[in-house]
């Protein structure tokens, strides 16, 4: 399912237009996003949760070269799915 499937989907379980559909999926997202941003989890009851992994730096090696390089430490998002998404799939 695209982007474009799924705000057909909300539309029509929702009873809205595609137009408003589509605001709605885009102000969830952005929120998602700024909540991660702020160091913040969002957690959806039933559903999962998202949040803020953290990597700590490393040293890699260039596989052409076969020279050492140190790569830095990294923030990635990240999801845990809910007892509730869990259960629907099995």
């Amino acid at each position: 399912m695209n982007k474009t499937e799924l705000i057909d989907q909300i539309a029509t379980s929702a009873d809205i237009s595609k137009a408003a559909a589509g605001r709605a999926l885009d102000a969830t997202v952005e929120a998602i996003k700024d909540a991660l941003k702020a160091g913040d989890t969002v957690s959806l009851i039933g559903f999962g949760t998202f949040y803020v992994g953290e990597r700590a730096a490393r040293t890699g090696r260039n596989p052409r070269t076969g020279n050492t390089l140190e790569i830095k430490a990294a923030k990635s998002p990240k999801f845990r799915p809910g007892k509730g998404l869990k259960d629907a799939l099995n």
